[in-house]
């Protein structure tokens, strides 16, 4: 079914086009503004080039009354500001290696694959086995995802790769800051709709498949580096940091060795007998990537089908080890247990995620290498305490040539007089670029909150469905019938209005009532635009065609109460006249009501012209509310309506 709760087909093709073709619209929208932004950091840079120019004189008369002052012992005006001190490198860490990890994810978005395989692939499988009202969060998003998926897939690309140069380029202070907290945000968006939070509430979650999932760390580290810089004064942050990483190794451990769950054994039979880590680890072998990962997999499944107790319990104590170090807070236990878990991470990364993003429809890198990040920065902020820039000690001056004015070493060093950090040139240009990150962002948001509140899916889904519309500008095949109340209708009466015509089964039970809905629909969308177009059907079947069936039809579909509504019949003869001048094919079937018919919608002008045929087969379809193919049909109505 075209619309609501129905994926786009997997790597169709008109879906691709679509994808690759905004992606290169909204590429051309962003160098556009990144020539804005050159042109603009051109204009301040000429301002201040001429404000530097009209001072000079100022300047060079202030300098020498400093040099009098100094010469005669007098202190010279003290200086309000100072430089910042460099960012601590903990932060550095968290904002440029997620920074690099979202362009990353937003790269990989950008996969042909996404638009329609995200759903059913990534999308609904995370949330199978979680409770209820988990699937029912998820399920809103694949939802919107299915029904609007080039613009939702579009957006997801460019909201990451902003987020991502947001977080590299933006200036310390506010800006930096705001660049953690947009990340956070975002990271909760997918956490929660699209891992569904990271499958902890699933019966299989273990920290070797990814729980509690990449997202929180990015939440985490967004958190983390919105905080003001006073936060990170201390080695406090760190150590709460690495506490709370600690209590959740421990955790993770606990609930490896927990029996029942199927992680104590490893089985060399069949998947359907093998442990849950071997099975697993045999799955994302199977994937497509180059034969030397697959070839590391498929050994360390091999490997844990003889040795799963071993495995498993190897990895128990090692979770455990690493969470007691961590929350023991001492530096040599903390350094121990960062590299034993930067290890552990990798080890599982590489043969139990298998690197996370293969097989064409990863949409990150998994869990362990956020993971890894965030422990780190933890220990770097406990060790790595922030320093402040400084001045050397001053150079006594000789007392024939003037008392000096003594500077302590250690003292922050001063910004010359009159001026302030956030006026220097690379933070001007940095501000700029973080401008321009904030506007990629908004490129994917944007659209993406747009689909999210629109309840028609996209008609892009269903042209992949059915195919696109075939245009054509011929002359449309007249007909005289009776409609349902029994008044003459024919093609000559209904010129000056745009006729949208259809083939219905009266006593039709499974496409006719979907394909009646979205014409309903349809006729919504339109609007008052609906006052000048005719809803036209004619019956097909050659058993059940009296005005009585279609009467009946129309209470039953609702259509008996919209105004423009017609449903034509008439002698056999004449129905087989207009059948055979649109191509209309039906044959009855051996159970005897039902009728096999071709599903074909014709927009026909104001003059009586055919201007475009559709496929209007719903195929599988469970629902016809909020369609794409009413969208379709409304969007090329528009296009033909007289005005």
């Amino acid at each position: 079914m075209r619309g609501k709760g129905q994926a786009a087909p997997v790597d169709d093709p008109t879906i691709v086009s679509a994808f690759h073709s905004a992606l290169s619209h909204q590429f051309l929208a962003i160098l556009v503004l990144a020539v804005v932004l050159l042109l603009a950091w051109n204009v301040v840079r000429t301002i201040r080039y001429r404000r530097a120019t009209t001072t000079a004189a100022a300047t060079t008369t202030a300098a020498a009354a400093s040099s009098a002052a100094t010469t005669t012992g007098t202190p010279a005006a003290p200086v309000p500001s100072r430089w910042p001190s460099p960012e601590p490198v903990a932060r550095r860490l968290l904002r440029i290696a997620f920074g690099i990890l979202w362009i990353f994810d937003g790269l990989l978005q950008g996969q042909s694959s996404m638009p329609g395989s995200l759903p059913g692939s990534v999308l609904t499988p995370a949330a199978a086995s979680s409770p209820g009202w988990v699937q029912h969060l998820v399920n809103v998003g694949a939802t919107a995802w299915s029904d609007h998926p080039v613009s939702m897939a579009a957006a997801a690309v460019w909201i990451e790769v902003g987020i991502g140069i947001f977080l590299l380029v933006a200036p310390r202070g506010r800006w930096s800051r705001s660049a953690g907290a947009v990340s956070a945000v975002w990271a909760l968006v997918i956490w929660v709709f699209g891992e569904a939070f990271g499958g902890i509430l699933a019966p299989g979650s273990s920290w070797m498949f990814g729980t509690p999932g990449a997202a929180v760390f990015s939440l985490v580290a967004g958190v983390l580096v919105a905080l003001p810089d006073t936060a990170w004064g201390t080695p406090t942050l760190g150590r709460r940091l690495l506490r709370g990483m600690g209590v959740f190794f421990i955790g993770m451990g606990i609930l490896q060795a927990w029996p029942g769950r199927g992680f104590w054994s490893g089985g060399s039979g069949p998947d359907a007998s093998a442990g849950t880590l071997t099975t697993t680890v045999r799955l994302m072998a199977r994937l497509p990537q180059p034969s030397v990962l697959a070839s590391w997999v498929r050994a360390f499944g091999s490997f844990d089908a003889d040795h799963g107790w071993a495995v498993n319990l190897v990895v128990v104590v090692l979770l455990i080890a690493i969470g007691g170090a961590f929350v023991s807070g001492r530096p040599p236990l903390l350094r121990l247990g960062v590299l034993t878990g930067a290890g552990l991470c990798l080890a599982d990364w590489v043969l139990v995620q298998d690197f996370g993003f293969l097989g064409g429809v990863g949409t990150d890198p998994n869990s362990m290498i956020p993971m890894a990040v965030v422990f780190t920065a933890g220990y770097l902020a406990v060790v790595r305490a922030p320093t402040t820039a400084v001045l050397p000690a001053p150079v006594p001056v000789p007392a024939s040539e003037g008392a000096t004015v003594p500077v302590a070493a250690g003292t922050p060093a001063p910004v010359p007089a009159g001026t302030s950090p956030r006026l220097a040139p690379s933070y001007l240009v940095r501000t700029l670029a973080a401008v321009g990150a904030v506007g990629i962002v908004l490129l994917g948001v944007a659209p993406m909150a747009r689909a999210a509140v629109n309840p028609t899916a996209d008609a892009i889904v269903s042209e992949a469905a059915d195919g696109t519309p075939n245009f054509v500008d011929i002359p449309a095949a007249p007909f005289s019938l009776t409609d349902q109340t029994g008044r003459p209708v024919s093609l000559h009466s209904l010129s000056g209005h745009v006729v949208v015509l259809t083939f219905l089964d009266p006593v039709c039970t499974t496409d006719c009532p979907f394909i009646a809905q979205e014409l309903r629909l349809a006729d919504q969308m339109l609007g008052a635009d609906a006052a000048r177009v005719d809803m036209v059907a004619v019956v097909n079947n050659p058993l059940y065609n009296a005005p009585a069936f279609t009467a009946a039809f129309d209470r039953q579909e609702g259509l008996d109460s919209l105004p423009n509504w017609i449903f034509l019949t008439g002698s056999l003869d004449e129905l087989h006249n207009v059948w055979n001048d649109y191509g209309e094919q039906s044959a009855v079937s051996p159970a005897g009501a039902m009728v096999a018919h071709s599903d074909i919608v014709y927009i026909i002008d104001g003059s009586g012209r055919t201007r475009e045929i559709l496929d209007a087969d719903p195929g599988g379809a469970t629902s016809a509310s909020e369609s794409s193919f009413s969208g379709l049909v409304a969007g090329l109505v528009r296009t033909i309506v007289p005005s």
